[in-house]
């Protein structure tokens, strides 16, 4: 082994590299899609609102039944510590509570009202209260002015009835509260409930955290509407006191509290996580889990968390994702498997002799075979080894828990594969003896009846495959097994790893298509060669018909699923890039929208006059928007207000020619002018308002005025109103035509000079009360589309498919070198017999050029239909709304389509790669001598 290795050192270090590439990608892919799923879970549930995930036991207090001294034992921090340290302790991995943040206490179940007149009153209702005695308040806040509060030195019981409490500075600041004040809190029927000291203001530090946001009423004050007409405002906060002073709460018929809540430790949580964490959630809020928390807590102990609906969105949506990532590992690894192959059998080739002498002079198959397998695994299991190094090193997860496992599994079939390869190619024609000489030509081939049945089934299994993958689709595919594994990659059957496979099956049927078709060109092309003046074209076209069958058809098939995954990958991410841009323009309608809040009021006057002179603006279209509502429903019929059409008002020339401009749902400005039967509106309406008021005269009434329209044109969608039923019609027929909204086209549009020119705010108001003067809104297409920022699941499988593509085309850079490669000795020598006749260096590129051209042509060529071919057959069972925009209702029917880039770079790459190792074949041939190459007894 060692003299092998020494006596052809660059193909040891060749192949080496090669599994190096290959089994680091191999390694490498399981631990991205780990590391990408377990960031997507913990980054939904840190992105989640506080309530939703933390995990919260409330139990009621003590019944009548008992004494007092034990109701009031209950209530003591005490009793609550110990369950709170026993509930940590038992509950089950992976639902891991973060202590620091999390908190127990007593509060009040129904608020107390506040009776002093001097409270905040923003409707003439009293604020309400709500008592919590928080654990360990001096941790998580700091005394901005006066002390904690206590419980005395005697403590509380259920009589007593003054209690001290402390505030945060923004409930001190709202309901106008200071160290000093006293309160006077009235239960739900007016009787005085207790009298509360206010001993000291707080600030809360980490405020976001789940200590403080798990009832934010303790830290933020804030003002609830009353279901009345109209609504009515009411200030609701909060009074932090002594957990000492949880007994007193007795004495108040406000349904007194206990409560636990856990804060979730999501920095140790991965992918495979989150189906038990599905499970356990489940179980703890109604299961046996439950039973155990009563065990603890109580008998009444209530249990609720949202982290089973988190896990659950999460496992939907990452098993909707992988699907189509799948599809991408099955292309990369169809090609590096077939590529490995190419370079042992060029290895093969090239000791074929050898191997044939062997076996001549009384060599076993075994003993060759395994000779063979131990020089093969002193270059590939090393290489295999820095590999998986290198992967774990590379992708390490960003310090989380990323499982080894796979990486292992995946490293070593590329060693084993790579071990094998050459065994395999170099025995098995050693099986019986061949007489020296044979030649395979692929002009003159014909292909055997077990290679017909093998062709035959493979295409079974295609049509199967993509028949399967147009009918369930990847997003289908994946509902049904969202729960059933703990990682994405391993999840589905046979069934649905076929499904994966559709392109790589497409390109296997088509480069067995090619092959049986390529020698038909080249018989007819090399008889019209013949009688050419010039024998450089008969040569290369004999060539390349006397080329081997069984060598050409492994880099057809490597090229073919190269191209294949190259265009596939391509197109996935303009799919991806189309799908956002569209999902922002349904969003805007133009490129800025400029709009008063709810389209509730016209825009002030001279706003369009002055957002056209803003830089940058090509055009502004005013529209009127209202809600329509139709009086006479007849019977049987649902009415407009039951579900509301929003009625949209346009001038049609300008509106027209913004729909066309902006694709959605263009239409003739003169459709819009034109008149009914007995005066009727023409109009435009989407889908469910044409189903709703049919093709007849309806009256329409809004707060534009009272109309008659008559539907003739149907679009999904339309720039004022891209996402919501609507009814548009000529504003010049509305009694109220003032503009409620501007569709703004144009290049760098500057949001500041569009807010300043028509008086708008790029954020809008959180809350508006009833006095407050309507706000003007401005919404940009570019921040829109900014704001469809990619979660780790959507990145990471945009940067899956991009390693794809990248692979792909490097592996079609391989493939077409070991072709050439295996050429290479013949090639040469026949350079150098020609040389000696008299052929030029100019002809002697030409000859090589003209021969590599139509097995490059057949590739790209081929590449490019495969492309085509797989994209259009597999369009309809590929979904990218999730990987796309996240959401199925902003995709807008996001679907797979044809990158035309992703199809001819590739192959024209290709092209250009064999002309150019052609040329440089014939130069470095050229600098050598002839007699270096011509020796006695060469078969060449």
């Amino acid at each position: 082994m060692r003299t092998r290795l020494r006596t052809a050192p660059g193909a040891a270090a060749a192949f080496g590299v090669l599994v190096l590439l290959t089994a680091f990608l191999a390694a490498a892919f399981p631990r991205a899609v780990d590391a990408y799923e377990s960031e997507g879970l913990r980054r939904e549930i840190a992105a989640a609102p506080v309530t939703d995930t933390v995990l919260r036991l409330t139990a009621p207090q003590a019944g009548l039944e008992l004494p007092e001294a034990a109701r009031v034992a209950a209530m003591r921090p005490e009793a609550l510590e110990a369950v709170h340290r026993e509930v940590a302790a038992r509950l089950p991995s992976p639902l891991r509570a973060d202590l620091a943040q999390s908190a127990y206490g007593v509060r009040t179940g129904e608020a107390l009202t506040g009776t002093d007149r001097w409270l905040p009153r923003p409707d003439a209702i009293p604020p309400r209260f709500t008592l919590a005695t928080q654990s360990e308040l001096a941790a998580h806040a700091t005394v901005r002015s006066g002390r904690l509060p206590t419980a005395g030195a005697d403590g509380a019981d259920a009589r007593t009835k003054k209690l001290e409490a402390a505030v945060t500075t923004a409930t001190a600041r709202d309901l106008r509260l200071r160290v000093g004040t006293v309160l006077n809190l009235s239960d739900s029927v007016g009787t005085p409930a207790l009298t509360v000291t206010i001993t000291g203001v707080v600030d809360p530090r980490s405020p976001n955290g789940s200590y403080w946001s798990a009832e934010p009423l303790l830290r933020t004050p804030g003002l609830t509407a009353l279901p009345s007409k109209p609504p009515q405002l009411r200030w609701e906060a909060g009074l932090l006191l002594a957990p000492e002073a949880a007994p007193a709460l007795l004495g108040t018929r406000t349904d007194t509290q206990k409560y636990w809540r856990f804060a979730p430790a999501i920095g140790e949580l991965t992918a495979a996580d989150a189906p038990e964490l599905a499970r356990l959630t489940a179980s703890l809020e109604d299961g046996p889990g439950l039973l155990r928390m009563r065990e603890i807590a109580g008998g009444n102990t209530v249990v609720e968390t949202g982290l089973g609906a988190i896990a659950g969105h999460h496992l939907a949506t990452r098993e909707a994702i992988s699907r189509i990532v799948v599809v991408a590992a099955f292309g990369m690894g169809a090609v590096a498997v077939v590529v490995l192959a190419m370079a042992g059998g060029l290895l093969a080739a090239g000791r074929a002799a050898e191997l044939a002498l062997l076996r001549s002079r009384g060599g076993s198959l075994p003993g060759i075979g395994g000779r063979l397998l131990a020089e093969t695994a002193v270059i590939a299991l090393p290489a295999a080894g820095a590999a998986l190094l290198l992967a774990v090193l590379v992708v390490d997860g960003n310090g989380s828990d990323v499982r080894l496992a796979p990486a292992v599994y995946g490293a070593s079939a590329v060693a084993l594969v790579a071990c094998v390869t050459l065994p395999l190619r170099g025995v098995l024609p050693l099986r019986r003896p061949r007489a020296y000489g044979d030649r395979d030509d692929l002009a003159a081939a014909r292909p055997s009846r077990r290679r017909t049945v093998a062709e035959l089934t493979l295409l079974v299994l295609a049509v199967a495959s993509v028949a399967a993958l147009r009918r369930r689709g990847t997003s289908s595919a994946a509902s049904g097994s969202s729960g059933s594994s703990g990682s994405s990659t391993g999840a589905g059957g046979v069934g649905d790893l076929l499904v994966s496979a559709a392109p790589v099956l497409v390109a296997l049927i088509a480069a067995l298509v090619l092959v049986r078709l390529y020698p038909l060109p080249l018989r007819y092309a090399a008889r019209p060669a013949a009688r050419l003046r010039g024998i450089v074209g008969f040569l290369a076209l004999a060539r390349a018909g006397r080329s081997s069958s069984t060598a050409t058809a492994a880099p057809l098939l490597a090229l073919l699923i190269a191209l294949t995954t190259a265009a596939f990958g391509g197109s996935v991410l303009a799919g991806i890039t189309d799908a956002r841009d569209r999902a922002a323009l349904l969003a805007v309608g133009a490129d800025a929208r400029i709009s008063t809040q709810g389209d509730a009021v016209p825009l002030p006057a001279g706003a369009e006059r002055s957002v056209r002179q803003v830089d940058g603006v090509r055009d502004v279209t005013p529209v009127r928007i209202d809600t329509a509502a139709d009086p006479a429903s007849p019977d049987g019929a649902r009415s407009l207000s039951e579900k509301p059409v929003t009625l949209i008002g346009v001038e049609p020339d300008a509106y027209s020619r913004l729909a066309r401009q902006q694709g959605l749902g263009a239409f003739p400005a003169g459709e819009l002018t034109a008149r009914g039967e007995g005066g009727a509106l023409n109009a435009v309406a989407s889908p469910g308002t044409a189903e709703r008021l049919g093709t007849g005269p309806r009256r329409i009434v809004s707060a534009a005025g009272e109309i008659t329209v008559r539907i003739t044109l149907v679009r999904s969608h339309t720039p004022a109103a891209p996402r919501t039923e609507f009814l548009l019609v000529d504003a010049a027929a509305l009694a109220a035509s003032e503009p409620t909204t501007l569709l703004v086209t144009g290049e760098g549009l500057n949001g500041k000079e569009l807010s300043e020119a028509s008086g708008a705010t790029q954020t809008p108001q959180a809350t508006q009360t009833p006095q407050a003067p309507q706000v003007t809104l401005l919404t940009l297409l570019t921040e829109e589309r900014a704001a469809f920022t990619p979660s780790p699941l959507q990145s990471g499988a945009e940067r899956i498919y991009a390693v794809a593509v990248l692979a792909g085309a490097v592996y079609a850079v391989i493939a077409l070198l070991l072709s050439l490669l295996h050429s290479a000795p013949e090639r040469t020598a026949l350079l150098a017999r020609l040389r000696t006749m008299g052929l030029t260096g100019r002809q002697g590129r030409l000859l090589l050029g003209l021969e590599s051209l139509p097995q490059a042509l057949l590739a790209a060529g081929g590449g490019i239909l495969a492309g085509w071919a797989t994209i259009r057959l597999l369009a309809p069972g590929i979904d990218l709304a999730q990987l796309a925009v996240g959401s199925a209702s902003q995709a807008d029917g996001v679907s797979l389509s044809t990158d035309g880039w992703s199809l001819l770079l590739p192959a024209g790459a290709v092209l250009l790669l064999a002309g150019v190792v052609a040329t440089g074949q014939a130069w470095w041939a050229g600098r050598r001598g002839s007699i270096t190459e011509l020796r006695a007894g060469d078969t060449r």
